[in-house]
């Protein structure tokens, strides 16, 4: 059963006062501040009319240069027993990025907020083991030395050349020789580009 924007509005009235909101294809969208962000995600998830019990996903979006504040972090949550979902965004300045973390409330937040760190530069304030997800720890600028976040609109599309070396291969040769002797003992068939590398 569909929560309505109205039931959601008066469960968050007594935390938030009024709050901004939109829909899209019948999907609510909540804004609000930083501040508020901890106790309103807890206020959805524990009220009985709501029940957003799920964290299913966080992540950042870079307006760069369309909008103001730069950055938003959006929470999805889903409520199991009703069925429904909603986001939750608040808006993080390029000048300051942190927001809370919201680890304490789900667990699974703990990644979440690690990958969205790792590639737009949000500060998760209190998390457990804020680090780098996929990109090693020293992933900076090999010009200026500042940390470098690929998901970001100002990113280059085709890298920053020598921000990431490839590491070393040792087993190249090996590697080459023993597919050149499978190859010799099972011919591949000449329709299959894959054996071209």
């Amino acid at each position: 059963m569909a929560i309505s924007l109205d039931t959601i509005l008066d469960v968050l009235r007594p935390v938030i006062g009024e709050a901004q909101t939109t829909t899209h294809h019948g999907q609510h969208t909540i804004t609000v501040n930083s501040s508020d962000l901890v106790d309103v995600l807890r206020e959805l998830r524990d009220h009985p009319r709501t029940s957003f019990e799920q964290l299913v996903d966080v992540t950042a979006i870079d307006w760069f240069d369309k909008r103001t504040p730069r950055y938003e972090v959006v929470y999805f949550l889903y409520s199991i027993s009703n069925k429904d979902r909603i986001r939750i965004k608040t808006g993080v300045p390029e000048s300051n990025m942190h927001v809370p973390s919201v680890v304490s409330l789900w667990e699974s937040a703990n990644w979440y907020e690690r990958e969205t760190y790792d590639m737009y530069g949000v500060i998760f304030d209190g998390h457990p083991d804020l680090r780098r997800f996929y990109m090693p720890e020293d992933y900076v600028d090999p010009v200026s030395g500042e940390a470098l976040y690929p998901l970001r609109k100002d990113y280059p599309l085709m890298g920053i050349p020598g921000a990431a070396p490839i590491p070393e291969f040792p087993e190249r040769d090996r590697w080459k020789r023993e597919k050149e002797e499978y190859l010799k003992q099972y011919p591949a068939n000449p329709l299959d580009t894959s054996y071209n590398v």
